[in-house]
C-alpha cells in the first residue's frame, strides 16, 4: 500500500523548491552586455512591408494505453486513439479532441468485449496574449460526451471556462483555473511547470509535472451513483462511497516523461509514459469510487495508475 501522505508531501515540495528557484531566475538568466561594435550605417532604401501573420495549426494522432482525465480512469484493457486539430491565428485558437475507445469497458458490468466506440468529442476555444514574459489566456471547452459503452448510461456533457497564465522561464510554469458551469460545478486549480532536454536539432527528452486541486460547490450522491453525471463531485468516505459533502482538497498529481522526435520539419513523433496518483487520501477514496478498473467493490480499485502511448503529430 502506497503512502499517500508522503507522496503528497514530495509533489508539494517539489512544486514549492520549483518557486524558489524561479524567485532566483531573473538573476541566473541575465544578459551579459555586448560590446557596442561601430559600424557604417547602410544607405537608407525603401521599408519592406510587414510579413502578414498566417493561419498556423497541427493535426495530431494519439494512440494511448488506456484514458485517465484529472486522474479519472476513463478506459481499460484496450488502446484508446484520440485524434486532434487546432487552428490558431492572431492568437485566437479552436480546436477539436476525440477519444475513441477500441474496447470499452464499465466496472461491474465484466469484461464483456464491446466493440469500439466513440465516447467523447471536447470543443476549444481561447485566446493567449505574451506580455513580456508572461503569457496570459482564457477560453471556453464543451464536452461533449457519450456512454462508456452501450450497456452504460448516457453522460451528461460539461460546460467549461478558463483563465491560464504562464511564465517565459526556467521550468516554464503554468497556472489554470477551470470553472464547470453546467452539472458539476466545481473548480479545478491546476499548476504545471516541464523543462526539455535538448540532445539534438531532431531529438529532446521533456519532463513534466503538475499538481490539483478540486473544490466542488455541489454534492449529491444518490444522483450521483445513478452514472449519468448529473451528482456533482461528492465527497467519498473511506469505503470509496459516495456522500453529500462535496470535495474539497488536494486531487491528482501527473509525472510525464515524452522524447519528441522531429521525424521531418513539420511532423513530430513523441512517445511518452505517465503516472497519475491521488495527492490526499480524500482524492484516493474518490478515484477508487469513480474508477473503472478491479472488481466491483469501489474500496478494491486502483486509486494510481502507470500508462503510455505513442502520438504523432503534423503542423502546418
Amino acid at each position: 500500500m502506497k503512502n499517500i501522505h508522503h507522496i503528497r508531501t514530495v509533489c508539494l515540495t517539489v512544486i514549492l523548491s520549483f518557486s524558489l528557484v524561479l524567485s532566483a531566475a531573473p538573476c541566473l538568466f541575465a544578459e551579459e552586455a555586448k560590446p557596442a561594435v561601430e559600424t557604417a550605417m547602410p544607405a537608407a532604401g525603401p521599408a519592406k512591408p510587414a510579413e502578414e501573420e498566417k493561419p498556423a495549426g497541427d493535426v495530431t494522432v494519439a494512440a494511448m494505453s488506456q484514458y485517465l482525465w484529472r486522474g479519472y480512469e476513463l478506459s481499460r484493457n484496450g488502446i484508446v486513439v484520440q485524434p486532434s486539430i487546432t487552428i490558431g491565428y492572431k492568437g485566437f485558437s479552436a480546436n477539436i479532441w476525440g477519444n475513441l475507445d477500441t474496447k470499452p469497458y464499465l466496472a461491474g458490468t465484466g469484461d464483456t468485449g464491446h466493440s469500439s466506440a466513440w465516447n467523447e468529442t471536447d470543443w476549444t476555444l481561447w485566446y493567449t496574449k505574451n506580455l513580456g514574459r508572461f503569457n496570459l489566456g482564457f477560453g471556453y471547452i464543451y464536452y461533449a460526451l457519450a456512454s462508456l459503452n452501450r450497456d452504460a448510461p448516457d453522460r451528461a456533457d460539461v460546460q467549461e471556462i478558463f483563465a491560464t497564465a504562464s511564465l517565459n522561464t526556467l521550468l516554464s510554469p503554468t497556472f489554470t483555473v477551470y470553472k464547470e458551469i453546467s452539472h458539476y460545478r466545481n473548480w479545478y486549480f491546476l499548476l504545471g511547470v516541464s523543462h526539455t532536454f535538448e540532445f539534438s536539432k531532431m531529438a529532446s527528452l521533456k519532463v513534466a509535472a503538475s499538481a490539483s486541486y478540486l473544490l466542488s460547490t455541489y454534492a449529491d450522491a444518490a444522483l450521483f451513483n445513478a452514472g449519468a453525471g448529473y451528482g456533482g463531485y461528492p465527497k467519498f468516505d473511506g469505503s470509496a462511497q459516495a456522500t453529500d459533502d462535496r470535495f474539497r482538497n488536494f486531487h491528482d498529481g501527473n509525472l510525464t516523461i515524452s522524447l519528441p522526435v522531429k521525424a521531418t520539419g513539420n511532423l513530430t513523433i513523441a512517445p511518452s509514459i505517465s503516472y497519475v496518483f491521488p495527492l490526499s487520501n480524500d482524492a484516493k477514496y474518490e478515484m477508487k469510487g469513480s474508477g473503472l478498473k478491479g472488481v466491483s467493490t469501489p474500496d478494491d480499485r486502483d486509486s494510481s495508475f502507470l500508462y503510455g502511448g505513442i502520438t504523432m503529430s503534423f503542423s502546418f
